[in-house]
């Protein structure tokens, strides 16, 4: 039931992307360093998860971080009807083996995708993990938010968004945010909430150009 589930999902997706009107804006930076064989990291809210298989053209040769929860297994399965492999863990401990499997990948080139306020928020606030593995990985994060009209948001903790066929959609790609590996707590803390920032920021934007509400962020904790 699980496969038939994410091989309708997966059918949804080709759907709306191939029936609606999208751009795609800013994510030149993005694509060079991926074409020089440099490491990024790529930062999307969980509640606009669902086109980012669109937003990034390299899926195919990418990593996404998943939560062992079984929303986290259906992500996983979906993604692979794009080729994008996944990682099954969290950052929100700066040791756990997820991080020290995707530095290790890393190191080699590629983009790693993260959802900073998964798996279960607060959303639209970024945990630490994603600053610590660009601190230990010298790679810049990319922020990356869709928008889309017409649209159904979901009464869940991140306010899922699902986009409907025959609509408009656009990414918006933000700014990419380094960190040097000497950085200490102080400047960690700097960077997750620049790039706390800097994703709410370009959110707002997508939702603003297509004429809908903002969602606002839960409360920080």
């Amino acid at each position: 039931m699980q496969a038939v589930l994410c091989w309708a999902a997966a059918q949804y997706i080709r759907l709306v992307w191939y029936t609606g009107r999208w751009r795609i804006e800013g994510d030149e930076a993005a694509v060079r360093l991926f074409e020089q064989g440099r490491p990024l990291i790529i930062a999307t809210w969980h509640g606009r998860l669902l086109m980012t298989p669109y937003g990034w053209r390299h899926s195919d040769r990418s990593h996404v971080l998943v939560s062992a929860h079984r929303d986290g297994q259906l992500i996983s399965r979906t993604l692979a009807h794009f080729k994008a492999r996944t990682i099954t863990g969290s950052t929100r401990r700066g040791g756990t083996e997820a991080l020290r499997r995707l530095h290790r990948l890393m190191r080699q080139g590629g983009a790693v995708g993260i959802t900073p306020d998964g798996p279960r928020g607060p959303r639209m606030r970024v945990s630490p993990g994603i600053v610590q593995l660009a601190r230990l990985s010298g790679a810049p994060i990319f922020p990356l938010a869709f928008s889309t009209r017409p649209r159904h948001v979901f009464q869940t903790w991140d306010r899922f968004i699902l986009p409907l066929p025959f609509g408009r959609g656009l990414f918006l790609w933000g700014e990419p945010i380094t960190i040097a590996r000497d950085a200490d707590a102080a400047a960690m803390e700097a960077v997750r909430l620049a790039l706390e920032a800097s994703l709410n920021a370009i959110t707002d934007r997508a939702d603003a150009a297509l004429g809908q509400p903002r969602i606002e962020p839960a409360a920080a904790q």
